[in-house]
């Protein structure tokens, strides 16, 4: 069946990234809305900004990780695919990042969830839960602009599956 007859029935996969903090002055945040009203073309696509566990972050870091993968996993909507990024995941070139996208979406979960941990990290225990850990890089990230990145590569991933003129690969 075609996206537009997917549309039709409601069968269309959504994308939320999932992130702990707030929203911050930045040209990057208005590149990570571009990116997400393109991304929104083929996938409908949510930016969601979770708070993160402060009252436990100086006593008992561990805790706090533990309390911000109960947030995340509470406002995950049932049957998704849990994508959570992490510096010690699996690393994947675009063309592959798109090809797992486009299997999933053969698949018809409702959507995938991606997660970028806070500034302590990701709880071991949201990696063990998720399909899938994914690293952007080897190297700690900011977290502006890891959340830059997936919303990028999200969008790479729209352009390599469907018509477009956006990725460029294999020009030498």
């Amino acid at each position: 069946m075609s996206l537009e007859g997917c549309r039709r029935l409601g069968a269309v996969m959504r994308v939320s990234v999932y992130w702990f903090g707030r929203p911050a002055r930045s040209p990057y945040e208005t590149q990570v809305e571009d990116f997400r009203r393109r991304v929104s073309r083929r996938w409908p696509a949510e930016d969601i900004a979770l708070k993160p566990a402060n009252s436990l972050r100086e006593a008992d870091p561990r805790a706090a990780l533990v309390r911000e993968a109960e947030t995340v996993l509470a406002r995950i909507p049932p049957r998704w695919q849990l994508v959570v990024l992490d510096e010690h995941g699996q690393s994947r070139t675009s063309t592959n990042f798109a090809h797992f996208l486009q299997v999933t979406e053969r698949q018809a979960p409702p959507g995938v969830a991606f997660v970028l941990g806070s500034d302590l990290g990701v709880a071991s225990s949201l990696c063990d839960q998720a399909d899938v850990v994914l690293s952007l890089s080897p190297m700690t990230l900011p977290h502006l602009l890891a959340r830059l990145m997936v919303w990028e590569q999200l969008y790479r991933a729209t352009d390599i599956l469907g018509p477009g003129n956006y990725h460029r690969a294999g020009i030498s």
